[in-house]
């Protein structure tokens, strides 16, 4: 029963990380979508369709479940405080990592997102005051290699925009952060409530940061077309896939299995983008993969 459960565990975190991986492909489409105005929605759109929409089914999907006869806790009124709290980094990941799309390519931005791997390492290390173990550092090494492979480091002809590269290193720490804050606020509670309440934590950074950099009279448009895929895979499937899977796996083989969200948004920028991969991109993405499950080492299926 217990294998079949983690077996279940696994189904949900690969299908969650899968299903997140494609995200930055559908922002970039919409980046690229001249809808009726004729230019393409902007990262305040974009973010801002995301967010509301999500608040919106995320209540929804309270409320239906509301009206089961199984029902988990809620959260308690400082369980709440903390969870809007810890869903700002939330929005801040959303905002770094869309604005980081619009100057580099996706496959580069989610490679940047994978960085925390080694940030929770050294996080985890800061916060608990433990020195990381010789796997762990020869992880972060690993990483840091495949990172300089799979950003095109190595191809001077083709360095980056800088901007995007910072963009997405910022996306990777606000990541880390939420990562950290959401495994441990309110774990008893039922997932879309927790879910909810993040999310109106991101909407807190999100909309102040949709008014101040919206130069251009707000589109609708975006709330019926691209705003309903963003919600549901940025902000609705992906964390309640997740929340269900990693209790059965634990947080060593879901780290493992949620690294399948890098080769998927790659392979989605490859075909639908027709964004070109090097061969030393590719070999640092397998590096980067290698690192999460070395860092990840003692987790078994059982």
């Amino acid at each position: 029963m217990e294998q079949k459960n983690v077996l279940k565990g696994v189904l949900f975190v690969g299908a969650g990380a899968a299903v997140y991986g494609m995200l930055a492909t559908f922002v970039k489409l919409a980046y690229a979508d001249k809808s009726d105005s004729g230019i393409g929605f902007t990262t305040a759109e974009v973010t801002t369709s995301q967010f509301a929409l999500g608040i919106l089914f995320t209540a929804l999907l309270v409320w239906i479940n509301g009206k089961s006869k199984i029902q988990k806790p809620s959260p308690t009124s400082k369980e709440i405080k903390s969870l809007i709290i810890a869903g700002t980094s939330t929005g801040l990941t959303s905002i770094f990592y869309y604005l980081s799309v619009k100057f580099i390519p996706v496959s580069i931005a989610i490679v940047l997102l994978m960085q925390t791997v080694w940030i929770g390492v050294a996080l985890e290390a800061i916060l608990r005051k433990q020195k990381p173990s010789t796997a762990k550092l020869l992880a972060i090494a690993v990483v840091l290699f495949g990172t300089l492979l799979a950003t095109k480091a190595f191809e001077a002809q083709d360095i980056p925009d800088w901007r995007g590269l910072a963009l997405g290193f910022l996306a990777a720490c606000s990541f880390t952060t939420t990562m950290f804050t959401a495994n441990s606020i309110a774990t008893g509670a039922a997932s879309e409530k927790r879910s909810f309440w993040m999310l109106i934590g991101g909407a807190c950074m999100v909309f102040p940061f949709a008014l101040a950099t919206q130069s251009t009279p707000f589109n609708f448009e975006i709330f019926y077309t691209w705003g309903i895929i963003l919600a549901l895979f940025g902000t609705v499937i992906p964390p309640i896939l997740l929340n269900k899977g990693f209790p059965l796996t634990g947080i060593g083989l879901g780290s493992i299995v949620a690294s399948l969200e890098l080769p998927v948004s790659v392979l989605m920028a490859f075909f639908l983008l027709n964004e070109s991969v090097s061969g030393f991109q590719w070999l640092g993405i397998v590096l980067i993969l290698v690192a999460v499950v070395l860092i990840n080492r003692k987790a078994k299926l059982g």
